[in-house]
């Protein structure tokens, strides 16, 4: 029987130095028969030579484009914008089933290239629950980046660029550094807090210095009555860690924060989850996308009333890139091992049936049929 061929691509997103495959997880899919092709990435954590010693074979940075079409191609981030149709198969996180900003162009060009996506995000189980995620170090590191923008904002300043950390301790020291020592006396809400990404911000919180009853934790019980909340005011940072899979009410409002005045504790909002171009996002009071380089963007909240800055990065686990990258590939390896067998496996044929749904939407929105 031929090997299973796999090739992971280079992440051409800024900052991004995560990677969907790891040394480690390589060499155990190379040890169950699988050939893995690894393209030269200088931004990546992990060293070439460290894919090199378990046994993948090197090629050209972001040549996957003139790959055979029967290799699947591994990612984590969407490619870049283009019109050129994807032949091959690719598997990665592509930001378009919830008819996200150019939801219906980006699945146009499997359309047209005839190829499939397998989308990671809605690689689930038999419970429905996702396969592999980076919510825990999403949450973790969405918290870190709201307490340094908290630090930052209470010296008078904007939080400055973002650079990845060796570990979780040094994240850790650095921020607590940044408070002074301690987060003692800082007070956070996190919402979505019994999932993946809610309990890495309140980890973080915990390990910061904040004391247990200043780390407020909601879930669905608690917002079943319907936002906007008041409460989310009364604390110095909300941290969103919702996964929204339907419209619900705003959590919070330009109008509510207008209103609010110079009563509002809050000055910092993280929004993990970043829906920002879904028209569900319940969080309407910023529009962008924000970026490691310049991690905050201000909030309208009327003249002479305290500033209020919003956290919008859509790939804060890449703050903690190879603990982040280990844990979500080593969730990822049984599915991938079922990879040879994708016609067949349970996890490959649901994923392949919610494409074919998506694609025909696509299809008909962008009148190619």
């Amino acid at each position: 029987m031929s090997p299973q061929l796999l090739w992971l691509r280079c992440e051409t997103k800024e900052f991004e130095r995560r990677a969907a495959l790891t040394p480690t997880t390589s060499k155990k899919l190379i040890d169950a028969g699988f050939d893995i092709y690894v393209e030269r990435d200088e931004q990546r954590i992990f060293d070439d030579a460290e894919f090199e010693a378990v046994g993948c074979k090197l090629v050209a940075n972001n040549s996957w484009p003139s790959a055979p079409t029967d290799i699947p191609i591994i990612g984590l981030k969407e490619l870049p914008e283009s019109d050129a149709p994807l032949p091959h198969t690719h598997i990665q996180f592509a930001h378009c089933y919830k008819r996200q900003a150019g939801w219906s162009s980006i699945l146009a060009r499997f359309y047209k290239g005839k190829g499939t996506l397998y989308d990671l995000e809605f690689l689930t189980d038999d419970s429905g629950r996702r396969v592999a995620a980076f919510g825990f170090h999403a949450g973790f590191a969405g918290a870190a980046a709201g307490a340094l923008a908290c630090a930052a904002q209470k010296n008078g300043k904007a939080l400055g660029q973002l650079e990845p950390y060796a570990n979780e301790a040094a994240m850790v020291e650095a921020v607590k550094q940044a408070l002074g020592g301690t987060g003692k006396g800082v007070k956070a809400l996190v919402i979505g807090a019994l999932g993946r990404c809610g309990r890495g911000a309140v980890d973080l919180f915990r390990k910061i210095g904040l004391d247990e009853d200043d780390i407020v934790k909601w879930d669905m019980a608690e917002t079943a009555k319907g936002g906007p909340f008041q409460e989310i005011l009364d604390v110095d940072i909300f941290v969103n860690c919702i996964y929204l899979s339907s419209p619900i009410p705003h959590f919070l409002t330009r109008e509510q924060l207008q209103a609010a005045g110079k009563s509002r504790q809050l000055s910092v909002v993280v929004d993990v989850s970043c829906d920002t171009t879904n028209p569900h996002n319940p969080i309407p009071v910023y529009s962008i996308n924000t970026t490691f380089s310049k991690p905050t963007v201000p909030v309208d909240v009327g003249p002479e009333n305290p500033p209020l800055s919003v956290i919008s990065i859509d790939h804060l686990p890449t703050l903690l890139p190879r603990e982040a990258s280990e844990q979500f590939s080593s969730d990822l390896l049984p599915s991938l091992l079922e990879l040879p067998n994708r016609k067949t496996a349970r996890v490959w044929v649901d994923a392949e049936k919610l494409f074919q749904e998506k694609l025909a939407e696509a299809v008909k929105a962008e009148g190619l049929a």
